[in-house]
């Protein structure tokens, strides 16, 4: 290379990299401008009682006790159906390839229609097929099932890429050691690929927990504690948009809903992490 193109080439570097430092910081800043923001507004609010207290005039006063609730039983009926079924289905797109590739190539494409579908056109789906269609009516567990179709395809394309990422040693491996596909699946391969499935099922947690569109044509509105799935109940997302747009005056509890719900966001990845690192060093332990 010749002298004078040297300080052209480490000009052009030091530029990208001040760029992508640029763009960081701005990354940065977004978030920190959102929470910053919402935690002015409504940490003043945010306590015990307001955590455990039921809801009053509308979400002015009282707290978010019966919402939590909800939205517990909600997050968690949605992850007993998706997880399985994401996961068995990323165990066949990234094994099944070769003795079954027409379906794997049509499954792929459904998940990628999934994944593009608006929330809006799932929340009339679930309100046709379980609300009306199976007689579940406004419930829990309308809610819930809608739920588990929205994050299928991003937990099953995250897990399947996970399970791809597992070096092809392993599989010859567990041959050699005379493991039957599922035992070498669930002491080889699963165990190597639990960080990215990991990964994949904290972002379906964001987005279940997130969603409001379609919550509230299968889970409803009511805010009273639900004695079981088959009770209506609102989520944390749905009162924090009925708070902000629907009650004059919620705005400072909407603030104060919406900063519970990104600290159960930061807790959920947190432990998850936690889970993770535990886990590679009891793999690292002699």
């Amino acid at each position: 290379m010749p002298e004078a193109s040297v300080p052209a080439a480490l000009s052009r570097d030091t530029v990208l990299h001040a760029l992508s430092a640029a763009c960081a910081v701005v990354v940065v800043g977004v978030v920190g401008a959102i929470v910053g923001e919402i935690a002015w507004r409504g940490a003043s609010s945010v306590d015990w009682a307001f955590l455990t207290a039921a809801v009053r005039d509308a979400g002015r006063s009282g707290g978010i006790g019966p919402i939590l609730v909800s939205t517990s039983w909600i997050l968690a009926i949605c992850l007993i159906v998706a997880v399985p079924l994401g996961l068995a289905t990323a165990t066949f797109l990234s094994e099944g390839e070769r003795t079954h590739p027409r379906l794997v190539a049509g499954t792929r494409r459904s998940l990628d229609l999934l994944a593009s579908t608006p929330s809006i056109v799932f929340g009339l789906f679930g309100n046709a097929l379980f609300a009306r269609g199976l007689g579940l009516g406004f419930s829990i567990l309308s809610g819930a099932l809608t739920l588990a179709c929205m994050i299928l395809p991003i937990f099953t394309h995250s897990a399947e890429t996970a399970l791809r990422q597992v070096p092809p040693e392993v599989r010859a491996g567990g041959a050699a050691l005379g493991l039957s596909d599922g035992r070498r699946w669930l002491h080889l391969t699963l165990p190597i690929a639990l960080p990215g499935i990991l990964a994949g099922l904290m972002l379906s947690i964001g987005r279940a927990l997130a969603e409001t569109a379609a919550l509230i044509f299968t889970s409803g509105y009511v805010v009273r504690l639900p004695q079981s799935w088959w009770d209506s109940g609102r989520s944390l997302s749905v009162h924090i948009y009925d708070l902000a747009l629907n009650v004059p005056g919620g705005q400072t509890r909407a603030a104060a809903s919406a900063l519970v719900l990104l600290s159960l966001l930061v807790a959920i990845h947190a432990a998850a992490q936690a889970l993770t690192r535990r886990w590679a060093s009891e793999r690292n332990d002699p």
